[in-house]
């Protein structure tokens, strides 16, 4: 089996012979990240308040801890439980067959349809990484996860992912054999309000989709 953490990006162009492209190359990426969501007053006091605690700690936090005090937080906001529908699930084992390979792990993140359980994976994969020396290549891990999750999807749907190294968030994008990366959106900054914008618009899309 192929492990999403022993993963790089070139082994998996080469692999599964994917091509990469320029964010203007890539709508469906261009898209999510364009789209537009209020964000409440609420959202964005609290937000400050994450940030500030991201702004005093991020060079020393690990994984766990850039994920419990920060990166959770922000995605608890979202309530991706929703209806029971869909929700957002942790370190729960993904597991498929991409091109005759087996591929497997447990991402830090995922959307998927279900309550308890995740059952089908549609949209968001996330890698928590600290800032200095991370270990493996986050963009790859959640690149792999997100080819699994488009066989299982029938590659029916573009499938949409994120990794984070400490205060740097890039959104992904994956559609057949291509995919696209985003410039980085640093939460120290303003860009923390652009953050909760884009994962508003992504649990909008999900909401579309499972009501299809």
């Amino acid at each position: 089996m192929l492990l999403f953490k022993d993963c790089t990006l070139e082994q998996l162009d080469d692999t599964f012979h994917l091509t990469p492209l320029p964010l203007k190359q890539m709508p469906v990426l261009q898209a999510w990240l364009q789209g537009q969501s209020a964000i409440s007053e609420q959202e964005r006091g609290y937000a400050l308040l994450l940030q500030e605690y991201l702004q005093e700690h991020v060079e020393d936090w690990n994984e766990q801890e850039l994920a419990m005090h920060f990166i959770g937080p922000i995605f608890a906001l979202m309530k991706f439980d929703y209806a029971r529908k869909f929700n957002l699930f942790a370190e729960r084992p993904l597991n498929g067959v991409v091109d005759d390979i087996e591929m497997g792990g447990k991402p830090d993140g995922m959307i998927a349809t279900g309550y308890r359980h995740p059952h089908k994976p549609y949209f968001c994969f996330q890698e928590y990484k600290k800032e200095k020396d991370p270990n493996g290549d986050p963009a790859a891990q959640a690149l792999a996860a997100m080819l699994v999750a488009q066989e299982i999807s029938e590659r029916q749907r573009p499938i949409y992912g994120c990794y984070v190294r400490g205060r740097f968030w890039f959104f992904m994008a994956l559609q057949g054999k291509k995919y696209a990366i985003s410039d980085s959106y640093v939460a120290t900054r303003e860009d923390v309000f652009e953050i909760l914008r884009i994962l508003h618009v992504l649990k909008n899309i999900i909401i579309e989709r499972v009501s299809e």
